[in-house]
């Protein structure tokens, strides 16, 4: 967005046209307007980045354009203009709302330098302005990807307590989308404006970590040449999320609980406590009802932290999302990898829904992903998935050419057992795989069939081979011929 429009209110004639000429000669867009009335003529019809304003003038005065402005325009910085420089004209122009005031007569090159001035500054408004509002947009609720029942319920809870300052703890298994959730629950919430520290407690160094969580003083260990702040404190107003929190050693612990109780940090050093305003979010993919149990999580934490407990169920259990989350990572695939002729079949989604996805979001975005950038073509087929996307193939069984006439059943089933034993070199074991029947079942059938091995009789090494290994058995196995 370009900063340059400015709407000056002068009632000296020469002194508006003098005014208008500098500010157009440094290229700004400059509309001029000789009363109160005129100038809000022209901000009903007019974008504007900046009122220049005599203070004394015809009628309504400049202070009386400034509370109008204030009350319509709140976002148009105005800066006053008087030729009565005293302190009592300056604090009341500001208290009123002024973003500055000079002191007539304006030297150019101080009004040029004060108008760039406050344009950099709008520029810089605007720009935080729309990151935040991206932001907002990227983890608002309705843009979590997720409709199946038990997500959904998930959802529902989390923006239920955004707006609070409730201690979370949302549980699940890896790569199910735990941070997404704390981000979102952040961001919609009244500290959305402030820090979100992420403390992966799994990730850090033991040794560390108390001083990355709480920092230190000066001089508190070897290396400690100087004061640091911890992340707790550094998110002052905004949101901790505690991620792995059940990876906390147990020392560490008590730390943690007061920090979640009473708000309440000290440093690694320090001889007293500094208190801190940060709601705090913990997610596990642990069951701490059971490290509780055997001694390695503190009850008095988990019952500190567990005020709101959210499960994000795992994808398995949301298959009817897969989709949805194939589709977003897909495109954004596309434009992170510049390929935006890439085409996903919708034929191809089976593959994504019959697959369990161990791993969770996090592995099916990482797939889709590999799948923008290996594709071979712009169109995806089956052979560039994964292979743990494609099911094996089922070992097709040996074709038997049945003959013309009258046959038997049995006829069929012994012609079938000889070629499937002559394919596998009378080997018992692999042709009982070929027909998806247990050795010991193959063996009763060439028995009862009378089927005699062809050719010279197994090597004892043959004989070794033909014995090893048992296949799952298709049905009951049927009793050994050689019992009564």
């Amino acid at each position: 967005m370009s900063f340059g429009r400015i709407l000056v209110v002068e009632d000296d004639e020469g002194l508006r046209r003098v005014t208008k000429a500098q500010l157009e000669g440094s290229g700004y867009q400059v509309h001029t307007a000789p009363e109160v009335s005129v100038a809000l003529e022209i901000l009903q019809k007019n974008a504007v980045d900046l009122i220049l304003s005599d203070l004394n003038l015809p009628g309504e005065t400049g202070l009386d354009l400034l509370k109008r402005v204030r009350l319509e325009y709140p976002d148009t910085p105005v800066v006053l203009v008087t030729a009565f420089g005293s302190i009592e004209t300056a604090v009341d122009a500001i208290r009123h709302g002024a973003h500055d005031y000079l002191t007539k007569p304006v030297h150019p090159d101080e009004l040029k330098a004060l108008v760039k001035r406050v344009l950099e500054r709008q520029a810089l408004i605007e720009e935080v302005q729309q990151l935040r509002n991206a932001v907002n947009r990227k983890y608002g609720f309705e843009n979590v990807i997720g409709h199946s029942g038990k997500f959904l319920y998930a959802l529902e809870t989390a923006g239920r307590v955004a707006s609070s300052d409730a201690t979370v703890l949302i549980r699940g298994e890896t790569g199910t989308g735990k941070e997404v959730l704390a981000k979102a629950i952040h961001f919609n919430s009244h500290r959305r404006n402030r820090s979100f520290a992420v403390i992966n407690c799994g990730s850090i160094p033991r040794e560390l970590l108390e001083s990355e969580l709480f920092g230190h003083t000066k001089g508190a260990f070897t290396g400690a040449l100087t004061h640091k702040v911890g992340k707790v404190e550094a998110a002052n107003g905004g949101t901790v999320f505690l991620d792995e929190i059940g990876e906390m050693p147990l020392d560490l612990q008590v730390r943690v609980l007061r920090l979640v109780q009473e708000r309440e940090i000290e440093k690694v050093g320090a001889t007293s406590s500094t208190h801190v305003d940060v709601r705090i979010i913990a997610a596990t993919h642990r069951n701490l009802e059971a490290m509780v149990a055997e001694g390695s999580f503190r009850e008095d934490l988990y019952y500190r932290l567990a005020v709101i407990p959210i499960t994000v169920p795992p994808l398995r259990e949301r298959a009817d999302d897969i989709p949805d989350f194939v589709v977003e990572f897909f495109n954004r695939g596309k434009r992170k990898h510049q390929r935006p002729g890439i085409h996903l079949p919708s034929s191809l989604m089976p593959y994504f829904t019959n697959y369990r996805w161990p791993g969770n979001v996090r592995e099916l975005e990482n797939v889709v992903e590999w799948l923008v950038l290996m594709s071979r073509s712009d169109e995806v087929t089956v052979a560039d998935l994964p292979d743990a996307l494609r099911p094996a193939r089922a070992v097709e069984p040996p074709r038997v050419e049945v003959p013309a006439g009258t046959v038997s059943l049995a006829g069929v089933e012994r012609d079938l057992i000889l070629q499937a034993l002559r394919k596998c070199n009378w080997n018992r074991t692999q042709a009982a795989r070929q027909l998806d029947i247990s050795r010991k079942t193959l063996c009763y059938r060439i028995a009862k069939y009378g089927i005699e091995r062809e050719g010279p009789p197994l090597s004892a090494e043959e004989e070794d081979q033909d014995e090893t290994g048992e296949v799952a058995v298709a049905g009951e196995d049927e009793p050994d011929p050689a019992k009564p």
